[in-house]
């Protein structure tokens, strides 16, 4: 394909800045009131500047204690570190369990294979909202309400969309370096552990990074099945900070600001792993 010319590109860039603008400005409005003051963010009567003008994005004077007192105002080392368990618990699961039905279905020959993912599939169209009740009761039986196994363990169950998508990438892959290896005496097991998932990197880490936002933002897990203040996520501790602190907004949006960060800064590192990944899933099957 031939190469745009200078130019162009920079006038599409351009282009594509101008229109993520509208996106970008409430990002930059939290981040402008996590570093003012409250006279700051609420002008006096008669002043030239409202709290949402263009005029008052730029925070003066810049009051960097707004962070320390957020921090001391709730545990957020203790939702930090809750997030952080949850994270790597659901990653690891739900990848490695993902990952494994994938295989099955786009490598093993079985009766009713087609079935199957069909119906895999149809999970999919399911509203989370069907189940939830059901769910809450099952995990209630169990006695797991109020700990993390009601937000772990189905992790590792697999995930109906990572399945398609590690489907569909294992499905690219060709099939004689899995014969050859058959020819020497390798078992599906070693073909799929040796083979399979070191070729299969940028999907993996797709998924793992959908899989850690997930977990991240979620907040209706935690509301459902917490009820110890000791093990509230950073999501769910979010919103008790503001039920309690809802007055204090220069606070309010320096936790906010936490919150976003380490997402925005992971998809920045592993921007091009994941758009590989989505982009070398392929359709075929």
């Amino acid at each position: 394909m031939k190469e745009l010319p200078t130019g162009h590109r920079l006038l599409g860039h351009g282009l594509l800045l101008l229109l993520a603008l509208p996106y970008l400005l409430p990002l930059v409005w939290m981040v402008s009131t996590s570093l003012k003051g409250e006279a700051q963010i609420f002008p006096r009567a008669g002043s030239s500047l409202s709290p949402v003008s263009l005029g008052n994005l730029i925070p003066g004077p810049v009051r960097w204690e707004n962070y320390p007192e957020a921090l001391r105002s709730v545990p957020l080392a203790t939702y930090i570190k809750n997030t952080l368990v949850l994270c790597a618990c659901n990653v690891t699961g739900t990848v490695l369990s993902s990952a494994v039905v994938a295989y099955g279905f786009a490598r093993l020959r079985f009766r009713g294979r087609e079935g199957l993912f069909a119906l895999l599939l149809a999970t999919m169209a399911l509203p989370g909202q069907v189940t939830m009740i059901p769910t809450f009761a099952l995990f209630s039986a169990l006695g797991w309400y109020g700990t993390f196994l009601p937000l772990v363990v189905p992790s590792f169950f697999g995930s109906a969309f990572f399945i398609f998508l590690m489907r569909q990438f294992f499905l690219t892959l060709p099939e004689e370096m899995a014969e050859a290896a058959r020819l020497e005496g390798a078992g599906e097991w070693d073909i799929f552990w040796r083979i399979v998932l070191p070729l299969s990197r940028p999907v993996l880490a797709t998924c793992a990074l959908f899989q850690f936002l997930g977990t991240w933002n979620d907040f209706f897990g935690p509301l459902l099945y917490l009820n110890d203040p000791a093990r509230y996520t950073l999501a769910y501790g979010l919103q008790q900070f503001m039920s309690s602190y809802g007055g204090k907004w220069a606070q309010l949006m320096a936790a906010a600001t936490l919150f976003t960060a380490p997402v925005i800064l992971l998809f920045f590192v592993a921007q091009k792993t994941f758009i590989q990944g989505i982009a070398t899933t392929g359709s075929k099957g």
